[in-house]
């Protein structure tokens, strides 16, 4: 769990060097930064999902993901989270109006990608920490980016990855021996495509917000998707 807390620190640390010298940039510097990170987040996310080889598996859970998603209304439940802490935090002023905005998309961006699904599952099942690491360094980049272009919603998101990652962590300490290579490539794979939306959400080339959040059960289902179609092909 060391690799966790130390990912964790990088967002909050980066995220907060970013608000602190955001005053000191244009506006129009900051949403020209932030369709930029956009476009990169389009370059990791196709990455992750052409890596798939079960592209039935990628439709199917991300349709029943997306459908439980809206059930249990995900997105809605962190926009509450999100106002609640801002009311919390009265300091922010004006600066709180992305908070929501920025703490979504730095989670989807710092949780959802294939380095936090395999960094993870090897840090569980082998303790081998060097892809978190990795992740690490490149979060602290990219929170550093994100908090001058979106405020403390990112810094927040510290939270999400403590408990997403660490919870990934244990679980593949936990059940490693379920987790094939199958399973986490198509995890990968749809976390990708997940990105993908996310990444339109900064672009801003969409009528309306993509509820990316809704997505996020569609992560988990390979692990119940594979079992299944396996009963049948037997």
């Amino acid at each position: 769990m060391i690799a966790v807390f130390v990912n964790t620190a990088t967002v909050l640390a980066g995220s907060l060097i970013g608000i602190l010298f955001r005053s000191h940039l244009r506006q129009s510097l900051l949403d020209s930064l932030i369709r930029a990170l956009g476009l990169c987040t389009i370059l990791i996310a196709v990455s992750s999902a052409l890596e798939t080889n079960a592209l039935l598996c990628v439709i199917f859970c991300m349709a029943l993901g997306t459908l439980l998603g809206e059930l249990l209304n995900i997105d809605r439940a962190i926009e509450h989270a999100g106002d609640a802490i801002k009311a919390r935090l009265p300091v922010l002023g004006s600066n709180g109006a992305n908070f929501t905005d920025g703490f979504v998309s730095a989670c989807v961006l710092f949780c959802i990608g294939s380095m936090t699904i395999v960094g993870s599952l090897e840090a569980g099942l082998r303790h081998d920490y060097s892809i978190i690491y990795a992740k690490s360094l490149m979060d602290f980049v990219s929170s550093m980016a994100f908090g001058a272009a979106m405020g403390f919603g990112v810094t927040c998101s510290a939270a999400f990855v403590l408990v997403f990652q660490g919870a990934l962590t244990l679980l593949a300490g936990l059940v490693g021996s379920a987790l094939s290579d199958a399973i986490v490539t198509e995890m990968s794979a749809i976390g990708g495509v997940i990105m993908i939306g996310l990444a339109l959400n900064l672009i801003g080339c969409t009528r309306e917000r993509i509820k990316v959040a809704n997505m996020l059960p569609a992560i988990f289902l390979p692990l119940l998707y594979f079992p299944i179609v396996g009963l049948f092909g037997a």
